[in-house]
């Protein structure tokens, strides 16, 4: 049957941090609900990033379009307000006035497709500078001179949670790595 139906490209918005929770709850729902037919494929478009901390690289997938789900599938039925009613899902990137997705156009999923296997491909390093328990000094902002003490480091969004003594008192602050230099 799935050769019959015709599917075409969709993007969904999501909250970003869940495409692959929505991924397997698209995936899972559509064919619980016998709608399996309808789904060819769901995407989360990742990228290989190689991390070097202390001196240890390892390999991790990141997503790279964060807040959005490519899905192949056949619209009809209830697969429009299945998908919309999950968990997570805002809704579909291109709608009509009357709230009927839009398809990509072909030229933009072979593009996206091909970006996206390029990027599995490719393998971007990412050094991280800075570790937990290391002194830095603050080169920007409001306390600029001051030494700190890391606290923890958000590598997805380069930026360091630090301890800073003011007037005796250690005073936590979420900085980017370019507010900050080693010691």
């Amino acid at each position: 049957m799935s050769g019959l139906i015709e599917k075409k490209w969709y993007v969904i918005k999501t909250v970003t941090g869940q495409e692959n929770k929505i991924k397997n709850y698209i995936e899972n729902e559509t064919s619980r609900l016998g709608y399996a037919d309808y789904v060819e494929e769901v995407l989360v478009p990742t990228e290989k990033v190689v991390q070097v901390r202390n001196g240890k690289k390892t390999t991790k997938d990141r997503v790279h379009m964060p807040g959005y789900v490519m899905v192949k599938v056949h619209l009809a039925g209830e697969v429009v307000h299945i998908i919309k009613s999950i968990p997570g899902v805002v809704g579909f990137l291109s709608e009509t006035k009357g709230g009927d997705p839009l398809p990509l156009r072909k030229a933009d999923v072979s593009r996206m497709l091909g970006q996206v296997d390029e990027l599995a491909e490719t393998v971007e390093t990412v050094a991280i500078p800075f570790e937990v328990g290391e002194m830095v000094k603050l080169i920007d902002g409001p306390f600029n001179g001051f030494n700190a003490t890391i606290e923890r480091v958000n590598e997805e969004k380069r930026k360091l949670e630090v301890m800073v003594k003011i007037f005796g008192r250690k005073t936590p602050l979420e900085l980017s790595y370019t507010q900050v230099e080693k010691l």
